[in-house]
């Protein structure tokens, strides 16, 4: 049953800051020509408009996150005892089932209520953070192009596909963080009324596609003549 309660604390983790950051490497070694490797992860949440919005989103909606670890509280405080004596009777010597899978199927009932009230309440804190990153990730291309450019690079790959460094292989994290910074300083904090992340953007897009093509394939389909 610590699972459950684990399970509730970890949907209140977006409460806070994002958690832990990718660190920054530094540039270094000697440059190989045309090929640089970059972190661009690390370089989104070290950039300027990242950890000045991180800082002001504690205070803009302090009231959501206070909520939220307010009520996180309650519900583990809600869930301890009953977790407890779900394991206390699940150990006795004849422990009864049916009773065991009641007591379950309500603690579970209550965690997954808790969770999406945490999802709710911290929504907008979500919607901010993801507002965030898109204005940055919108300067990002921008910005790895204006660094590569100037550190006349031809290819460059990412952590994930880097099997092994030497002290030849040069890191163009901070080249494309200056070049970030420069590009977005800062990014506003609050989405505008109806913002939606670009994902759910695309997806209605797609959809809303898919469905005009529909009555015309289907207009297509009744006029074709009949053949004789």
């Amino acid at each position: 049953m610590n699972i459950l309660l684990k399970s509730v604390a970890a949907a209140a983790l977006m409460i806070g800051a994002a958690g832990a950051q990718p660190a920054l490497a530094q540039s270094g070694g000697t440059l190989v020509q045309g090929l640089a490797i970059a972190n661009l992860d690390a370089v989104i949440v070290n950039s300027s408009a990242y950890k000045t919005a991180e800082d002001q989103r504690k205070v803009t909606y302090k009231p959501q996150i206070d909520r939220a670890e307010q009520r996180r509280s309650q519900l583990e405080a809600q869930l301890k005892p009953l977790a407890e004596k779900f394991e206390k009777d699940r150990t006795a010597a004849n422990p009864n089932q049916q009773a065991l899978a009641q007591q379950a199927a309500n603690i579970q009932q209550i965690q997954q209520q808790g969770q999406q009230e945490l999802q709710t309440i911290v929504a907008p804190v979500a919607m901010s953070r993801a507002y965030v990153n898109e204005q940055i990730q919108d300067k990002l291309d921008q910005a790895i192009k204006n660094a590569m450019s100037k550190k006349k690079i031809s290819l460059l790959i990412g952590p994930d596909a880097v099997l092994a460094v030497n002290n030849n292989a040069y890191n163009l994290n901070q080249d494309i963080l200056n070049e970030l910074n420069t590009l977005i300083p800062a990014a506003q904090l609050v989405p505008p009324q109806g913002w939606e992340p670009r994902e759910l953007r695309e997806a209605r897009a797609q959809q809303a596609a898919a469905a005009a093509q529909q009555p015309a394939a289907a207009a297509t389909t009744t006029t074709q003549p009949s053949g004789r």
